[in-house]
């Protein structure tokens, strides 16, 4: 993390039905991208299919030995979060349900559809040399941050009331829409998660570039994984993010 994008690659498969509107569309919003992120389309391949099958591949730049990689961790490290977590699951599960009512379309989902890479963010902090550690939050935090305490050989405590959860609209709420529940577990945030020392931790704003950057809880040294709550109550983290390869838990 803190790298610089370079160059993409893409791989694309698709059925013939879809190489002329879908096709063109498709590659308009990749060529917005390119142009916003300043990242080349550096080759790839394309064929036949029956199903539409999508690899992008992107390669970016850090300076030798300067990487903020998840290992980085260190007991007593604040962990912070940028953004509101959640976002993007609720706009999937409205989409899915059909429950988004066409003015309220875009703020709703807008997070599902358009998810910001904190590329800016990452590159401040390397170069500021703030953060121990840091990971994009791309599967939910309830299933990020063991990966990142794992990588560390640490544990942390996170407190509830400090996760910086998205805004549900009250009629939602009696969906059974829960916004710690999405916060926690929802994927495709693609908010930043970094761990800093106390003594660096004063060098952060409250926000960067509009985006809120939040202390939620503490490294610690034993390898457990905690969420406290107000009453100062700890209970485990359950990893109930997105997992390629197990069950999709509910939640």
């Amino acid at each position: 993390m803190g790298g610089e994008p370079r160059c993409f690659l893409l791989s694309l498969a698709l059925p013939e039905t879809h190489t002329g509107r879908w096709l063109d569309l498709f590659l308009g919003g990749l060529r917005r991208a390119s142009h916003k992120f300043h990242c080349l389309l550096a080759g790839g391949d394309t064929t036949r299919q029956r199903k539409i099958l999508i690899s992008v591949t992107v390669v970016g730049e850090v300076r030798t030995g300067r990487a903020a990689m998840r290992s980085g961790a260190r007991p007593g490290d604040i962990l912070f979060v940028s953004g509101r977590l959640g976002e993007a699951e609720l706009g999937l599960r409205l989409l899915r349900r059909g429950k988004v009512a066409s003015k309220n379309r875009l703020s709703l989902t807008r997070k599902h559809f358009y998810p910001e890479p904190r590329l800016a963010l990452g590159q401040w902090m390397l170069k500021k040399g703030i953060a121990t550690a840091m990971m994009d939050l791309s599967d939910g935090l309830s299933t990020d941050l063991p990966r990142l305490c794992a990588a560390s050989s640490v544990g942390a405590t996170v407190e509830l009331d400090k996760i910086p959860q998205v805004h549900i609209p009250q009629r939602l709420l009696k969906d059974g829409l829960r916004p710690l529940q999405l916060a926690l577990n929802g994927g495709d945030d693609y908010e930043l998660l970094f761990s800093v020392p106390p003594a660096k931790a004063r060098l952060l704003p409250d926000r960067f570039r509009g985006v809120a950057l939040s202390a939620i809880g503490q490294i610690t040294r034993a390898r457990g994984l905690f969420l406290i709550d107000k009453r100062g109550i700890a209970v485990d983290l359950a990893a109930r993010g997105w997992d390629p390869f197990a069950k999709r838990q509910k939640w």
